[in-house]
């Protein structure tokens, strides 16, 4: 049986997932702020797996607070988003099979993630660390938000100051077709198809170089951010 995913997090069956986010509305009572990072940073991954997840982030989570589902017989996870607006959405919802859209998302996901990894410093040997190395060497491993100094394993990448990931890709989509006209390669459950032209990804990576503006953040700050 094939492990399943929340974000970086592998569970061997679908029950243990399921149970893992059961677990943290148990933690809190209704109407409680879930104050744990990790528990934070759980639902977060969680609400990027929603079909209608660029909707639901909106602006972007402040954080989440536990509240009673529509027939109030249980609990539920609603988003505070940075503009003091809540959405509630459902955890069922983030674990269902994801869609072809979905799918082809994530994919775009993994095919720009070197173009990410060089911004962000973390490229594979012999340019290990390059780019956030020598960010610290000139002095400018800083927040490109606040100007304040970055620990360097507290660095995270976000499309800050231009257009949205999700606008990146939907810009790109649309003009190849829309989502029906992706194909993409075998995958796992975890969403880590690539395309299946390759010449369609060469034109979707230089599309995300052209239009994406990355900037480093502190943990703290890119919780902050849309993560659309």
């Amino acid at each position: 049986m094939p492990d399943v995913w929340i974000g970086q997090r592998r569970y061997a069956t679908k029950k243990a997932r399921q149970e893992a986010v059961q677990a943290i509305l148990g933690r809190y009572g209704l109407g409680q702020d879930v104050d744990q990072e990790d528990d934070d940073l759980l639902l977060r991954d969680l609400l990027d797996m929603h079909p209608d997840a660029a909707e639901k982030v909106g602006p972007g989570v402040d954080h989440f607070r536990i509240i009673p589902t529509p027939r109030g017989h249980h609990k539920g996870p609603e988003a505070v988003l940075v503009d003091g607006s809540k959405v509630a959405f459902s955890y069922q919802k983030c674990l269902d099979a994801p869609t072809h859209r979905q799918r082809v998302l994530a994919a775009m996901r993994t095919e720009i993630q070197p173009q990410v990894n060089a911004y962000y410093g973390r490229a594979h040997p012999p340019a290990a660390c390059a780019g956030r190395e020598s960010r610290k060497a000139s002095h400018t491993l800083v927040s490109d938000q606040s100007g304040q100094p970055l620990a360097p394993d507290d660095t995270h990448v976000s499309y800050f100051r231009g257009p949205r990931f999700h606008d990146i890709a939907m810009e790109f989509v649309q003009a190849a077709g829309g989502f029906d006209a992706v194909d993409l390669d075998a995958d796992t459950a975890r969403g880590l198809a690539l395309f299946t032209d390759r010449a369609l990804a060469g034109r979707w990576h230089a599309h995300h170089q052209e239009h994406a503006v990355l900037g480093l953040l502190s943990a703290k700050e890119n919780l902050r951010r849309p993560h659309a």
